[in-house]
């Protein structure tokens, strides 16, 4: 999705635009991690998360 972040730390405040990761990097990273623990969450909910940390907690609150 993003191999070239895989080297970089990241932290709970990056922003997604300022790791270079745009709107078709997102949706991949926003339906693996659907994919992965089956949830069915509208995508307009999780659209809200500005940066990395704001994701999970989304995420969080669906499980």
């Amino acid at each position: 999705m993003a191999p070239e972040l895989e080297e970089v730390p990241l932290g709970k405040t990056d922003r997604f635009n300022n790791l270079g990761i745009n709107s078709v990097n997102r949706a991949e990273i926003i339906m693996t991690v659907m994919e992965e623990f089956w949830l069915n969450v509208p995508r307009i909910e999780l659209a809200r998360a500005k940066n990395i940390g704001e994701l999970p907690d989304l995420f969080l609150g669906k499980l």
